[in-house]
């Protein structure tokens, strides 16, 4: 098999330069989550083609770590390797650390690509091995001396967004910035992530597929703003508009010498989990380091009035598309030409026709019975599976458009549902219901509420093994923090204006999978003596497949949400509707 015998390249190249163990994680040099094909070396080396893992290997050892959204999909893609599936967060399997921790030997090297490792990362290594005399080799990429026809990296041109999209100025922010770092006595701001650069100095581009970003580094300081992408991107009115906001642009590697010349007294403010180890290494040892979560991710987590209204005509634009896509899926469901990847093309086909759509926000999850028990599965043209007139079929999709980033699930019956199907779609929106529509006190955070999606399912012995909600950037990535909905430990506090996903799900391996994801910006509700309430004001408005519902599970007060929200669903979408569709969306949302 190819993987097997890249495992075995990979292992000559440690043999040669004395490596023991080598780990290749899915990052950039910038950390983010999805990366653009020229930085997929987990991905070549594995054959796993999830967006979230990492591998290890050593001489007699290839392992694979994942998360929970993707076990049943790793399982199938690693099958016929020499790697082994470690689940994430699963007892019985020690993590990347512990594994480390137990199997490093004194004199062992570990090898990784220090431009793709954080800076966090490499120290959680060290601080885990502390009895151990070992040694880092951190300065070369072997998994990219064994890729051969490597994807280069893209090269489309930079946009800046307008006031009218992004309701505050570059220069605006900046200054912002600048006196979080007076208030912090710190003289510079290291920023590395892409998301915080684009929001940052208001621009966006095509280097990483469905997240709007430019491959870029950026430098603030108390009088400078620099800005370092590849120059050939710019165009002579984009370079204008930097200048004028006094923004110095430089190419994409000096940052890397320009850290070098820092004032050896300096206070360098970075997020050393968003920062790559190789940069990190160039900031003057003598330096003080302010290591926090980056000031903008923070900033850019709260939306501004104009980004929120801007939002809701995104929203309203895509459940549009979404709802004549449905319409059209069940009126060719019964075609024998109906697959998962053919409803996906189809889907962006609706996309694209909504004035200011730029690119989906992620791969559309097209998924028909039992590939949805796989939460992040998805059709390829040659891997799909024929979407027939019975059961329930998953999408979860969502739009770049200049008013915002879209993300939004539904599970439809495509024919006749079983009660089992039935039981467990109910189940589902309960507990959509449930968090959705909850009241809670100022000071909550995700981790304090997530347990209100999941109650209804508790009871009946059910879990899902992913968050229940995460951040949603603004034209930007669909899965942004730092807040989240998670039983995973988080302080952030939910903060007015902050946009976050809905979405509980049942998932059965060889069944089927169910998922409901609506999109809320949290606002402020009813104020007691000092209690100030807090409450989702919901962005998405689309049909709840009604075939799917088991009425006799629901609550008087959860059947009046289901009816308030498809009365508010059918108003907001139907003028943009033909007659055909108007009147076969007023029969998905009549009263049940």
């Amino acid at each position: 098999m190819i993987v097997n015998q890249r495992i075995k390249e990979l292992r000559k190249l440690m043999k040669d330069r004395g490596i023991d163990v080598y780990i290749e994680i899915t990052s950039d040099p910038h950390q983010s989550e999805y990366v653009a094909d020229h930085y997929k070396g987990r991905e070549f080396l594995t054959g796993f083609t999830g967006s979230a893992g990492t591998a290890l290997v050593t001489e007699d050892k290839a392992i694979l770590w994942t998360d929970g959204r993707y076990f049943i999909q790793a399982e199938r893609e690693i099958k016929d390797s020499e790697f082994v599936l470690y689940k994430m967060n699963t007892k019985g399997y020690p993590s990347l650390l512990e594994w480390l921790k137990e199997n490093v030997k004194d004199g062992y090297t570990i090898g990784f690509n220090g431009e793709v490792f954080s800076e966090e990362l490499v120290e959680k290594i060290i601080n885990e091995l502390t009895d151990k005399n070992f040694m880092l080799h951190d300065n070369e990429d072997l998994v990219g001396m064994i890729w051969e026809d490597r994807p280069e990296l893209r090269a489309e041109k930079v946009f800046k967004l307008g006031i009218e999209y992004t309701g505050e100025s570059t220069e605006d922010k900046i200054n912002r910035v600048r006196k979080y770092l007076y208030e912090k006595k710190a003289d510079y701001l290291v920023l590395a992530s892409l998301d915080d650069i684009a929001w940052l100095f208001n621009i966006r581009g095509r280097d990483v597929l469905n997240n709007p970003v430019v491959i870029s580094y950026a430098l603030i300081s108390k009088d400078k703003a620099h800005l370092y992408l590849d120059n050939r991107k710019l165009t002579d009115e984009v370079i204008e508009e930097l200048e004028n906001e006094k923004v110095c642009i430089k190419e994409y590697l000096d940052i890397f010498d320009d850290l070098k010349k820092l004032e050896a007294t300096s206070c360098v403010m970075l997020d050393k989990s968003r920062i790559n180890r190789k940069l990190y290494n160039c900031i003057p040892s003598s330096c003080k380091i302010l290591n926090e979560v980056n000031i903008t991710t923070k900033y850019k987590a709260i939306k501004n009035s104009v980004e929120i209204e801007n939002l809701k005509i995104a929203y309203r634009k895509d459940t549009v598309a979404l709802t004549k896509f449905f319409y059209w899926i069940d009126k060719n469901v019964s075609s024998s030409e109906l697959d998962e990847f053919y409803a996906s093309e189809k889907l962006e086909e609706f996309r694209k026709e909504q004035e200011g759509f730029i690119e989906p926000s992620f791969d559309t999850i097209s998924a028909y019975q039992d590939n949805a028990a796989m939460m992040h599965y998805s059709a390829t043209k040659e891997m799909k599976s024929k979407i027939l007139p019975r059961g329930l079929y998953l999408v979860d999709s969502g739009g770049q458009y200049f008013n915002g980033t879209t993300d939004i699930t539904r599970t439809v019956a495509v024919g006749e549902v079983s009660e089992e199907e039935k039981k467990d779609f109910t189940l589902t929106l309960k507990g959509h219901i449930n968090l959705l529509s909850a009241k809670f006190l100022y000071g909550s955070t995700g981790y304090s509420i997530d347990v209100l999606a999941r109650i209804p399912l508790w009871r009946e012995g059910i879990d899902y093994k992913s968050g229940t909600g995460h951040g949603v950037g603004y034209l930007l990535n669909v899965h942004e923090g730092p807040q989240r909905i998670s039983q995973v430990y988080n302080d952030v506090v939910l903060e007015e204006g902050m946009v976050i996903t809905v979405e509980p799900g049942v998932y059965k391996e060889g069944k089927h999978g169910i998922r409901i994801e609506n999109v809320g910006v949290v606002k402020k509700d009813i104020s007691v003596d000092a209690d100030q309430f807090m409450a989702f004001d919901t962005l998405s408005y689309c049909y709840i497949d009604r075939n799917c519902i088991d009425k006799s599970l629901l609550t008087l007060d959860e059947i009046n949400w289901i009816n308030d929200y498809h009365k508010k669903t059918y108003e907001l979408l139907s003028p943009y509707l033909t007659d055909e569709e108007k009147e076969w969306l007023k029969e998905k949302t009549r009263e049940i």
